[in-house]
């Protein structure tokens, strides 16, 4: 064991099933360990690094602002987060963005602007919020609360009242939920990340947007592992044709800084209004100067290749010897594999490919640009280890 690792194991807070890897430094779709080898890096910090480790325009766009203004506060104007706002609102339609630092405060802000503007629409007893079994949305309270797995609630009882879980696809169920207390908002994510990489059918979105829009009901869609290119689509929602009024979205936003973001619609653009809501580090002028590097080169050329990658990675895997199914979009994918996801994984590590899991499945969450060869030879690798 390590030095790092012995370090770790008495100092941090024991909430992590960590591989056995140290990684030291990284460039694009290659990671270096302490070990000295190198690994084709398949999960991309679980969908952060889109462009991969130490992307060169990304270090630029950071360390540039680094040297100017690394941090001010929300009392003052900063150019990256206008920026960054501007960029995310012309490119989906949206209004109004709210800042934060990752995906959980993404949700929370969006569980709270359709709470507001339901509760200012319909009255105070309209808070309940709808999400769907299976689901993940963070980790506070309240976000936990929202997340439709038992097994996530289980040790932080009582959770947050107002959270009502339904399976995908069951509209009765929304609509007797609806007719019993009225509904504030309805949260969903595109595909189910967490909870094992599986896809909405098409029908029950295009219903539940339907059914939102007829009952004036804020549609959220949790865009926080979905977003900025990761579904071949800017977002995820693009691909079902749908127009949500709240989207939140992190992860790959920043690139590798912390960042979350909750964009809102014209039904609720103007629902915070000062004191409602705020975060000391949200909107960072290095992390929205990163983040405008980000977005502003994921083009109809890299979403093509997202699509194209993610085909490559279906033709192979879909069918092979000792794997029962592949699921997933673009270039969020899981393979359901007959040995134990973790021991598929164990051995891919010691052949020099990272993987991660997501339930009972292998998730492949590559740099959006991976280089080809690495790519193919990160799948042959994977399917050597599920023989």
């Amino acid at each position: 064991m390590s030095n790092t690792q012995t370090l770790d194991k008495t100092y941090i807070a024991n909430t992590y099933a960590r591989f056995p890897v140290e990684l030291v430094s990284g460039k694009g779709s290659l990671l270096k360990g302490a070990d000295g080898k190198d690994y084709i890096d398949m999960g991309s910090g679980i969908a952060v690094n889109g462009f991969g480790a130490a992307d060169d325009l990304w270090l630029k766009a950071v360390t540039d602002q680094l040297g100017k203004l690394p941090h001010s506060s929300n009392l003052y104007y900063t150019a990256p987060d206008a920026k960054l706002a501007e960029m995310l609102c012309q490119r989906t339609g949206m209004k109004r963005v709210f800042f934060g630092n990752s995906g959980a405060e993404a949700n929370e802000c969006a569980i709270k602007v359709a709470r507001k503007y339901s509760a200012e629409k319909k009255g105070p007893n309209c808070y309940t919020i709808v999400t769907l079994k299976n689901s993940f949305h963070g980790r506070t309270l309240a976000t936990l609360s929202a997340t439709g797995q038992d097994h996530y609630h289980e040790l932080y009882q009582p959770l947050v009242p107002g959270f009502e879980h339904i399976a995908p696809g069951d509209m009765d169920a929304l609509k007797a939920i609806d007719a019993k207390t009225p509904v504030a908002g309805i949260m969903i994510e595109c595909v189910q990340g967490e909870g094992g990489v599986v896809p909405l059918e098409a029908g029950f979105v295009h219903a539940l947007a339907d059914y939102a829009q007829a009952q004036d009901i804020p549609l959220v869609v949790d865009e926080v592992q979905t977003g900025n290119g990761r579904s071949g689509q800017l977002y995820a929602y693009m691909t079902f044709g749908i127009r949500p009024d709240i989207v939140s979205t992190a992860k790959g936003l920043g690139g590798g800084l912390p960042i979350g973001a909750c964009l809102m619609g014209e039904k609720v653009q103007d629902v915070l209004t000062p004191g409602d809501h705020g975060s000391t580090f949200g909107g960072n002028p290095v992390a929205c100067a990163g983040g405008v590097s980000i977005l502003s080169r994921i083009d109809d050329a890299l979403l093509e290749g997202v699509r194209q990658r993610s085909a490559y990675i279906f033709d192979q895997l879909t069918g092979a010897p000792g794997i029962e199914a592949v699921s997933g979009l673009g270039l969020m994918i899981g393979v359901k594999t007959v040995r134990p996801a973790r021991e598929v994984v164990m051995k891919c590590i010691e052949n020099g490919v990272l993987y991660l899991t997501a339930k009972d499945r292998v998730r492949l969450l590559p740099a959006l640009n991976i280089p080809m060869d690495l790519l193919e030879k990160a799948v042959a690798v994977l399917k050597e280890a599920c023989r």
